[in-house]
């Protein structure tokens, strides 16, 4: 009867190891997929998911089907890609209210833009969206706007700093 608990016990703290060995592979898969940024330029230098808030005015990274993201694949501004944060903001209130997050999105980034790019808004091929507050990150304290640029159906190459077309 001890012979068999004790066996019974070992089994346990083997089928316990080769569990904790399985998490802890499994969570070295899912860090695998975080982005690397270089040390000195903060620049991407390895791809990987990260999280919107993080996002950084330089940061490129690809398209979302959704229609609210939390995580956007981050990719060097090498590589091929569809967007790129060109400048940040702040949203100043107290109660969520779209049409004050567009006005000062129209203000703030399309105010931006010919600064980023080197030609006018109204010259470019290119265009600007926003990631913005949404009515359930705003009650989170969530006020930061990122403005991204990009030309629509082109993956870009490098950066659109100065590409004044």
């Amino acid at each position: 009867m001890k012979n068999a608990r004790l066996a019974t016990l070992a089994a346990l703290l083997l089928a316990g190891t080769v569990a904790l060995t399985g998490c802890s592979q499994l969570m070295g898969l899912i860090a695998d997929n975080q982005p690397v940024r270089d040390a000195d330029t903060s620049e991407i230098t390895e791809g990987g998911d990260l999280d919107v808030f993080t996002l950084s005015v330089g940061d490129c990274f690809d398209d979302q089907s959704a229609t609210e993201v939390s995580e956007v694949p981050v990719v060097p501004c090498t590589q091929p890609h569809d967007n790129e944060v060109f400048h940040e903001f702040i949203v100043d209130g107290e109660e969520f209210d779209q049409a004050t997050i567009d006005a000062a999105a129209e203000e703030n980034c399309g105010g931006q833009f010919d600064v980023f790019t080197g030609i006018a808004y109204d010259q470019s091929v290119l265009d600007w969206s926003t990631l913005a507050p949404t009515p359930g990150s705003w009650e989170q304290g969530d006020r930061l706007v990122s403005c991204i640029i990009y030309e629509y159906g082109v993956r870009t190459v490098g950066t659109l700093a100065g590409a004044q077309r």
